[in-house]
């Protein structure tokens, strides 16, 4: 059997909710003029509080928003607000910045990167809390964020505003000290962290961003300081369900194009993969995936492998472009050491799907149940194999096309998705 001849699979495509945002300018314009009463005076400097995530439309946005404060007399400039991603460095942060066109030129204003932060008054909290020099020092902070659900837990506030002021303002030391804490802290602290550092005055609001499985923007909202707690949940909630998934509970190889950084903070979604790997908290139910197979690392995360220890198996390719240094930064950072674990390295990618059938056990090619995706982001074009398709079939929501093709090429390497 030649290798070109080793896995057909057909292409299914599956269609989810798409509600969205037909302008994107026009909704960030209309959400800060609602609220201008809420910003300093002409003059002031306002720090824009940017993350690492891959927002659709971060460039948009935040070169709007820009716009929108200097038409006002203000002087913005941009913050990355990114704990201690970028390999905990303020050039990395910068360069992770200018990766998704969040540079200078194009925004039209200063990026101000440094890792220096203030502690501010803790209260009553049993840590520490602290803030952006560059952001502390300015009249006013505005954050940018993506809400939507965390892939370490679930709880009333994941990934966000909430999380952003903490942790991603807060630079290494925030994410060092809340990661310490595990679940919990990330769970039960980050929001008692934000009352207190969102009560101290210098956030003015945050640019609540909402996707669709697309990955369009369907929603955006100003939430002020005095806001984030009360609505942040329910946009989550929103976030949650247009969440895209696996179409099937069960599969015995999940075949990933690529994991990264700019895919998922844990490189592959946790939510969507069915894995979580972190001691003394519980596996979801579904989709339950015996092997699983990634094949490439993302350019944009700069050697960044934070997720390869949620994988059983990857190639060589993958394995050549790992920077050891920040990624073990970024997995001791979290607490979560089993994503940054090598896991069996195949010489090709064709190789590494032959370990992965290794793993399930004596199952015949025509039961196999095998999905190809090209990233844990983009799931409404799948691969899948004809023990899938006879499960798919009479699916509304899936339309599986007729012709089978071969995965591999004769050296062995995925054909492009």
């Amino acid at each position: 059997m030649t290798r070109s001849s080793l896995l057909h699979l057909r292409r299914a495509r599956v269609t989810f909710p798409r509600p969205v945002i037909a302008d994107v300018e026009a909704a960030v314009r209309a959400e800060l003029e609602r609220t201008r009463a809420r910003f300093p005076p002409a003059g002031s400097r306002v720090a824009v509080g940017v993350g690492s995530r891959g927002i659709a439309n971060i460039d948009r946005i935040v070169r709007t928003a820009v716009a929108v404060l200097r038409h006002w007399g203000l002087q913005p400039f941009i913050v990355p607000a990114m704990g201690s991603h970028g390999g905990a460095t303020a050039d990395g942060q910068a360069a992770l910045l200018a990766s998704y066109g969040v540079t200078p030129d194009n925004m039209g204003c200063p990026v101000q990167s440094s890792m220096d932060v203030v502690e501010l008054d803790r209260g009553p909290l049993p840590h520490g809390i602290y803030m952006d020099r560059f952001a502390h020092e300015s009249d006013g902070v505005l954050l940018i964020n993506r809400i939507k659900p965390h892939t370490d837990f679930h709880g009333r506030f994941e990934s966000g505003l909430a999380k952003m002021a903490v942790i991603g303002l807060g630079k290494e030391p925030a994410a060092s000290t809340m990661h310490a804490y595990g679940v919990p802290g990330l769970r039960d602290g980050v929001p008692r962290a934000a009352e207190r550092i969102l009560a101290n005055g210098r956030i003015i609001g945050g640019l609540a961003v909402v996707e669709n499985a697309y990955d369009d923007t369907m929603a955006i909202e100003f939430l002020g300081a005095d806001e984030v707690l009360t609505r942040e949940p329910g946009l989550l909630e929103i976030a949650r369900a247009n969440m895209p998934a696996l179409p099937m509970p069960a599969i015995d190889i999940l075949i990933v194009d690529a994991l990264g950084k700019n895919i998922s903070g844990t490189g592959l979604d946790t939510n969507v993969i069915g894995r979580m790997r972190i001691a003394g908290q519980p596996e979801p139910d579904s989709p339950r995936i015996t092997a699983i197979v990634v094949c490439d690392l993302t350019d944009e995360s700069h050697g960044n492998a934070t997720g390869a220890g949620l994988a059983d198996v990857i190639t060589r390719r993958l394995f050549d472009k790992i920077d050891v240094g920040v990624t073990y930064t970024n997995v001791f950072t979290s607490g979560f050491p089993e994503r940054g674990k090598i896991p069996l390295v195949a010489p090709t990618d064709a190789d590494a799907f032959l370990c992965a059938w290794r793993v399930c056990g004596p199952i015949p090619p025509e039961d196999l149940r095998v999905v190809r995706i090209r990233d844990t982001m983009h799931l409404t074009d799948l691969d899948v194999s004809a023990a899938l398709v006879r499960e798919l079939d009479g699916r509304a929501d899936i339309a599986v096309e007729d012709r089978a093709v071969s995965v591999f090429d004769d050296a062995g390497r995925l054909r492009p998705f």
